[in-house]
């Protein structure tokens, strides 16, 4: 006969109460892990291919998200659960190293989370599910380096990176100007790319939106963008071969560190005054002009008769510049930022062949274009939309791309998407885990079924019928012993994600497969939560 799982017992009072076995509470601890992990995967499953579907994400002070990047949505939703955090991380993780396939990475996760519940309830050992899973992850990694394929490009080839970043803006909103987006992508990476070193430094490029205009004005601008205008209106809209001097002192006049008190007691002693502030004024502009200086760049505001008098002298200059964007200029520009009127030199300004203002529509919005830069490898990306809405997920979007297209200019190895690498690698994990003589084969199978929820998303999520659909390509792989067959989310009757241009980068995938089972095997080591400061549960 079975042993019980519970037994009801009363005490010397009558009261009842239940002891459970400990072995049974481990079980349904797991279990409640699982639950929690797979309700996020679930959440987020809708949202994976071009298909995929948008989530609104309302913050607590009433501001709107609409967006299908696992990555924001998962980082914006209020999640109390422990593991379900885990897998909130997980999706970061994959952002903060890839930035793309934060969708794919969650969902495989809470696949893996799924079966290995059934494992578990068939009484194999968590650890011995976790080695398993580890193995499995290793063949499929094999199987992911054996049918990649290598992607020749070039800064004047470039048809291949532009597949690419077609395939990453193809789930998001701005799939209707894609050709442009992917353009503008490329174009961004290329210009600032090492591709002796294969080194793309992401601080080069700045995207920046404004509301107003569509998503066709979107523009790629060689140089840098800053939301500023010039201090004065009367100050020139455009400065032909400029000489910026960029500084992070204010201009006014010299005052103690220390709390000071100043006492006039005659009007004598307010013009002395006043002459001061005139004479050092005058002083800190003929400091700038005599560097030859025809713009300046302050971190800082300056007061009325400060810009009057840099109006009389003929200077034009911009106040109010933020660090980072006053960081950007000096990169951008070859200047150095100068904290010290004294300290500013011909050699430490910074060169630009035009700096110009832009206006908008008729709101009379001004911005500040700095062009043809000494450093011609920084770049702005300038999104337009029709709201603040369409503006934030079209910057999402080609951050994505510029990942994407960034990754294979690291390693320009690229497997095909459209689910067709993970039912290739669901296959190679399923014919080694025959030939394991251990109980990690169950594992294995599982970890293989696993691979399959990815293919069978997208089908759900295009329309089609999942099942039949993932087992007529899954054997048409098997038969065809072709590895670029995948889901035709599309509808254009072709399954040869080749032909189609669905391209993933490789290493996107591998780092997919590493952290969706690394997470899993920590899920499977935990049995019980015990918070601090509360009796145990």
């Amino acid at each position: 006969m079975a042993q019980q799982e519970a037994v009801y017992a009363t005490d010397e009072y009558g009261r009842p109460f239940i002891i459970l076995r400990e072995q049974g509470r481990k079980t349904r601890s797991h279990g409640s892990h699982i639950l929690a992990a797979r309700t996020v995967a679930n959440i987020i499953r809708t949202s994976l291919g071009p298909r995929g579907l948008d989530k609104i994400l309302i913050s607590p002070d009433g501001e709107i998200t609409v967006t299908n990047d696992g990555a924001t949505i998962l980082g914006q939703m209020e999640v109390e659960h422990q593991i379900a955090k885990l897998l909130v991380q997980l999706s970061k993780s994959q952002d903060d190293e890839i930035g793309d396939g934060t969708t794919g990475v969650v969902v495989l996760a809470g696949a893996l989370l799924e079966q290995s519940e059934s494992l578990l309830d068939r009484g194999i050992h968590p650890i011995r599910i976790a080695d398993g899973f580890d193995r499995a992850c290793a063949v499929a990694v094999q199987q992911l380096d054996s049918i990649s394929d290598r992607v020749e490009f070039s800064v004047e080839n470039k048809e291949n990176l532009l597949k690419t970043a077609i395939t990453s803006l193809g789930s998001k909103i701005v799939s209707k100007e894609i050709r442009q987006f992917a353009q503008i992508a490329v174009d961004a990476v290329l210009t600032v790319a090492d591709l002796e070193r294969r080194d793309v430094p992401f601080d080069l490029i700045k995207v920046d939106g404004k509301v107003g205009g569509s998503l066709m004005d979107t523009t790629l601008i060689k140089g840098v963008l800053i939301d500023k205008d010039m201090s004065h209106p009367q100050m020139p809209s455009s400065v032909k071969d400029a000489r910026l001097a960029i500084l992070t002192c204010p201009f006014e006049p010299p005052r103690p560190k220390t709390k000071h008190k100043l006492d006039i007691t005659s009007v004598e002693e307010y013009n002395k005054l006043r002459d001061y502030e005139k004479e050092k004024f005058g002083d800190m502009i003929k400091m700038v002009k005599d560097t030859g200086a025809n713009l300046v760049i302050c971190q800082w505001g300056f007061d009325d008769e400060a810009n009057h008098l840099l109006m009389q002298h003929e200077l034009p200059a911009v106040r109010w510049v933020g660090g980072p964007e006053i960081e950007l200029i000096a990169i951008a520009t070859h200047g150095r930022i100068v904290p010290r009127f004294e300290d500013l030199t011909q050699e430490k300004l910074g060169k630009a062949g035009i700096v110009r203002e832009v206006t908008f529509g008729t709101t009379r919005d001004k911005m500040l274009v700095i062009e043809e830069c000494a450093n011609s490898r920084a770049v702005t990306i300038f999104v337009r939309g029709s709201n603040k809405m369409i503006v934030d997920e079209a910057k999402r979007a080609l951050h994505d791309a510029i990942c994407a297209v960034r990754n294979l200019v690291v390693d320009n190895r690229v497997v095909y998407g459209g689910g067709a690498a993970d039912i290739s690698c669901s296959i190679a994990v399923a014919k080694a885990a025959d030939e394991i003589p251990s109980i990690e084969q169950y594992a294995m199978r599982s970890f293989a079924a696993a691979l399959d929820a990815i293919p069978l998303a997208l089908a759900e999520n295009s329309g089609l019928s999942p099942i039949e659909t993932l087992t007529a390509v899954k054997s048409r792989q098997v038969t065809e012993k072709s590895s670029r067959l995948g889901i035709d989310c599309s509808g254009k009757d072709e399954n040869d994600m080749k032909k189609q241009f669905v391209y993933d980068p490789l290493i996107s995938k591998r780092q997919q497969y590493l952290l969706a089972t690394q997470l899993v095997r920590a899920v499977l080591k935990i049995d019980d939560v015990i918070v601090a400061g509360e009796a145990d549960e």
